[in-house]
């Protein structure tokens, strides 16, 4: 499953599996990708849901950026190799 799911995912980890230069990477930073995925989740649940109780659809381009950083850091947290997890951190 986890397989098929890579593949499926491949364009996004790609842009952050890429490349040779060494890295630090450290397990906590895979949990707290996770963590951080899911409070951008859950944010971006609440601004939909005000969004749709209040007919605001100027929030709409927040909710979209919101899903986006969410999705990236649920990707790359669970299916991401070290190298990707260590990129998004910035550490090398």
């Amino acid at each position: 499953m986890k397989n098929t799911l890579r593949k499926l995912f491949s364009p996004l980890l790609n842009i952050f599996e890429q490349g040779d230069s060494p890295y630090y990477y450290k397990s906590m930073s895979r949990k707290i990708l996770i963590a951080m995925g899911l409070m951008f989740s859950a944010i971006a649940v609440f601004i939909i849901v005000y969004i749709i109780n209040h007919s605001a659809y100027g929030y709409s381009l927040p909710a979209i950026i919101f899903s986006s950083v969410a999705l990236t850091c649920l990707i790359v947290g669970t299916l991401g190799n070290e190298r990707a997890v260590a990129k998004i951190w910035g550490n090398k």
